[in-house]
């Protein structure tokens, strides 16, 4: 579809986490069908940037729009909180039935989240959070985000469910934390929520089970490349250091934490009707500065008439319009048979 020739609408903050388990499996959210963005889809933790619990830091004046910073991490972790019940947070610990009254307090901003958290002894992990990556809503769209991407790392634990970690940096977790079973937020906004290994949600999706929106796909896909299911602590450890280095790398001319995608359709596959998605562009509003995105991967996806996405897939750029190629050689030379 083609740019409209008005004024884009401005790209709202909003920040959403990758929450890597225990187990090294990724927390997806159920969102209700009545949603006003992505109705039933599974997707991340997350939400817009909240003045009243999170400040703006200019955000709405500047460049800083596009850019991490104190309001996004803070959005990141309260969210966290209100959707999946799981305390991103240091040096407190709080029982089941304070943790659900304090989720419905912060929801209906009856009392700021850094507050309710500081008045028990807390504070929010916002050092925790690794940038991976940020979204620009094409400027199409009626409703644009401007959404920044970060991973989170529970603990490591010797037992399947969240009691206390192995003491360590950033990729064992935070020290002494208590991590809760993830629960919807009563169907507020999300209907389940699930930890489950990144190749588990993708098979779903692809096979019609679950609806992902491209950027869960893009990034739970790069996941897999070194998140796999295990039980040794020493191997889940060794994934968590590999993923790491792949994030951080400065191999690329532009790491992931300093990525930033804004998808465009660059044509449909005639082979099976997807369209292929390229993530080359920083976004309407970044295009004139060093920002960039990934000019290697393409997502390719089928969208129905309510614009769902289904069998959605992330390949190499380079493979599938040498593809493409060859199916327009094929069929070019049958038509003059």
């Amino acid at each position: 579809m083609a740019a409209s020739s008005k004024t884009p609408a401005p790209a709202s903050p909003s920040a959403s986490v990758l929450l890597v388990s225990s187990l090294n499996e990724i927390l997806l959210l159920h969102r209700v069908r009545s949603s006003s963005s992505f109705p039933s889809a599974h997707v991340f933790p997350g939400g817009n940037v909240d003045e009243f619990h999170d400040g703006d830091e200019g955000l709405y004046d500047s460049e800083k729009r596009h850019e991490d910073g104190p309001a996004y991490r803070k959005a990141a972790t309260r969210e966290t909180f209100e959707e999946s019940g799981i305390l991103l947070a240091k040096d407190v610990e709080i029982g089941d039935r304070e943790r659900n009254e304090g989720r419905k307090r912060v929801h209906a901003r009856e009392m700021r989240f850094g507050e309710w958290l500081n008045g028990r002894g807390g504070v929010p992990d916002v050092d925790g959070l690794i940038p991976f990556t940020r979204w620009i809503t094409p400027t199409y769209l009626p409703k644009r985000f401007t959404t920044q991407m970060y991973l989170y790392f529970l603990p490591l634990s010797t037992r399947d469910k969240g009691l206390k970690s192995i003491p360590g940096g950033t990729i064992d977790g935070p020290k002494e934390f208590t991590v809760p079973e993830p629960t919807s937020d009563g169907g507020i906004e999300h209907t389940a929520a699930r930890f489950l290994p990144p190749s588990q949600w993708l098979s779903m999706q692809m096979q019609g089970e679950i609806i992902l929106p491209p950027p869960q796909v893009y990034l739970l896909s790069l996941i897999d490349l070194f998140l796999k299911p295990a039980s040794d602590v020493k191997v889940l450890e060794e994934q968590r250091r590999r993923l790491m280095e792949f994030v951080e790398s400065d191999e690329r001319q532009t790491p992931f934490s300093q990525m930033c995608i804004s998808p465009v359709m660059i044509r449909r596959q005639k082979s099976d009707g997807r369209s292929v998605l390229a993530l080359h562009d920083p976004g309407y509003e970044l295009r004139n500065t060093n920002r960039k995105g990934d000019d290697c991967r393409v997502v390719l996806s089928k969208f129905g008439t309510n614009g769902a996405p289904k069998s959605v897939e992330v390949r190499w750029k380079n493979e599938v319009l040498a593809e493409e190629r060859k199916w327009d050689g094929q069929h070019e030379s049958k038509g003059k048979l």
